[in-house]
């Protein structure tokens, strides 16, 4: 498989992956057309015609999914897909409903399909979606996800401020619940990073387009596990590839 899994698809300040045009670039080498899944947001014809004026650049033209006349065989014959971001609960759901979930998890593995993703549509590379940060505006039929990945992942990652006054929960306490009923290890992506998995079996987490707006922590992302400290992580992260996990226990 090869993946290319973004943190964010902004960074602050900037415009829709303009920071990290030359990963994508790089990424989809020899691809000039991708499918775009546009299911996170509400309004697909605007979201597609904005994150394909933004992948212009690299030489890639999107077209939208919900266009195609059959998207379960536009996606089988994809050179690449594209899954932006949004609220992961809905892009999950609408994926089920038509099932495109199993049509792009078959054509990924398969490593005929290259997968993009960012936010929501990194988030739905996990086994499940139960370490998202969204909100359950809609309910899918499972939090079953595309497992495309065996860890689970948390994009978005924010490090504790520790002067703040806020007494909700912090990023870290709500993982750490997670890990009290599941023993699944969890990679937390900071803003500006992104995880590369290749068709060779390595995972590497890295800082996009040399530039994170990740201002505390030690790392582009940090790795949290059952019963341990949490690792700060940079470069190759293969080795959770091959861990076991367990859900529900």
């Amino acid at each position: 498989m090869d993946l290319l899994l973004f943190s964010n698809s902004t960074n602050h300040g900037g415009r829709p992956y303009a920071h990290a045009l030359p990963e994508i670039r790089d990424f989809l080498a020899g691809v000039e057309d991708a499918l775009f899944v546009p299911h996170a947001l509400a309004d697909h014809d605007a979201y597609t015609a904005k994150v394909a004026d933004a992948f212009a650049p690299a030489g890639v033209t999107l077209r939208g999914l919900h266009r195609e006349a059959d998207p379960v065989a536009a996606v089988a014959s994809a050179g690449a897909v594209v899954v932006g971001g949004g609220n992961t609960f809905r892009l999950l759901r609408s994926l089920q409903r038509q099932g495109l979930d199993v049509a792009i998890r078959e054509a990924v593995r398969a490593g005929t399909t290259r997968y993009v993703g960012a936010s929501a549509g990194t988030n739905i590379t996990a086994p499940t979606i139960r370490t998202t940060n969204d909100m359950p505006i809609v309910e899918p039929g499972s939090f079953a996800a595309l497992g495309l990945v065996p860890f689970q992942i948390n994009p978005h990652f924010i490090d504790a401020d520790p002067t703040s006054t806020h007494m909700g929960e912090t990023r870290e306490t709500r993982l750490l619940e997670f890990l009290e009923e599941n023993d699944v290890p969890v990679l937390g992506l900071r803003e500006g990073t992104h995880l590369r998995v290749s068709g060779d079996g390595r995972a590497q987490v890295c800082v996009v387009g040399g530039t994170s707006v990740a201002v505390r922590g030690g790392g582009p992302a940090i790795v949290f596990r059952r019963g341990k400290d949490a690792e700060e992580v940079s470069g190759d992260v293969s080795s959770l590839l091959d861990e076991r996990v367990a859900f529900d226990g």
